[in-house]
């Protein structure tokens, strides 16, 4: 998978350096994901459609429970 090689944090990643939190970089099919404490740990790539309905199932009241 290619990504691209901007990474992006969410605007809720906490006070400080803001690094608890994921980042994302969009490819043109997939989304990759990792760990802003440790991004060199590795990543987790998701079809973009699936990370688009993981997004969207966050949104709704309740989220995910």
């Amino acid at each position: 998978m290619t990504t691209s090689d901007v990474w992006k944090k969410s605007s809720y990643s906490g006070g400080g350096e803001g690094n608890a939190c994921v980042e994302v970089a969009a490819g043109h099919a997939c989304i990759a994901i990792r760990d802003s404490k440790a991004p060199s740990h590795g990543t987790l790539t998701l079809p973009a459609p699936a990370f688009a309905a993981f997004v969207n199932a966050l949104k709704r009241p309740g989220g995910l429970s």
